[in-house]
């Protein structure tokens, strides 16, 4: 049995006797808390999902301590504008151990989709939709009057610089032949 829980703004897959690392909580060091962000539940390889979350589901863990994570190098630097500055950090990190996975009081997602069904049935039938007016009659658009085209002079004496193109044939050239 696993389950995937939400807590510190990121998601972790858990199960029983997990030891996992999460951001800083402010509970102290021994307590038991109670996470209720479960997003799935999965038992025998029937996963329950939540929309987003799974009401009434829980996961129950210790703290085991809290300490700091790794230190991170930040390094920035701009070339060739001898800019260089380096700085180091460390997260505050909390250490749980999962205890138990609850699952939503006996809620599979069937008996969830049987209670949407029957809260839909209980809703009043909608009245019929008002009949739409009649459409406004448009009148006919008057057609424009045509235009006759008419060649100049100039156009008719010169032939078209795209026809020599079409006509002359590409230069054969030796480049990129293996010979």
């Amino acid at each position: 049995m696993y389950a995937v829980i939400k807590t510190g703004g990121k998601q972790y897959k858990v199960s029983k006797d997990d030891i996992i690392s999460v951001e800083k909580l402010s509970e102290d060091t021994g307590k038991k808390i109670k996470l209720n962000e479960v997003l799935i539940i999965s038992d025998k390889g029937k996963p329950i999902v939540g929309d987003p979350l799974i009401k009434g589901a829980s996961v129950e863990a210790e703290i085991m301590d809290h300490s700091r994570a790794a230190k991170i190098t930040v390094f920035k630097k701009k070339r060739r504008h001898n800019y260089r500055r380096k700085k180091g950090h460390k997260q505050n990190i909390t250490n749980l151990k999962i205890l138990s996975i609850n699952a939503s009081q006996g809620k599979t997602k069937a008996s969830d989709t049987e209670e949407k069904k029957t809260t839909t049935k209980k809703a009043a039938p909608k009245k019929a939709a008002p009949k739409k007016a009649a459409p406004k009659k448009v009148a006919p658009k008057k057609a424009a009057p045509k235009k006759v085209a008419t060649k100049s002079k100039k156009t008719e004496d010169k032939p078209k610089k795209s026809d020599k193109k079409a006509k002359s044939e590409p230069k054969k050239t030796n480049k990129g032949s293996k010979e």
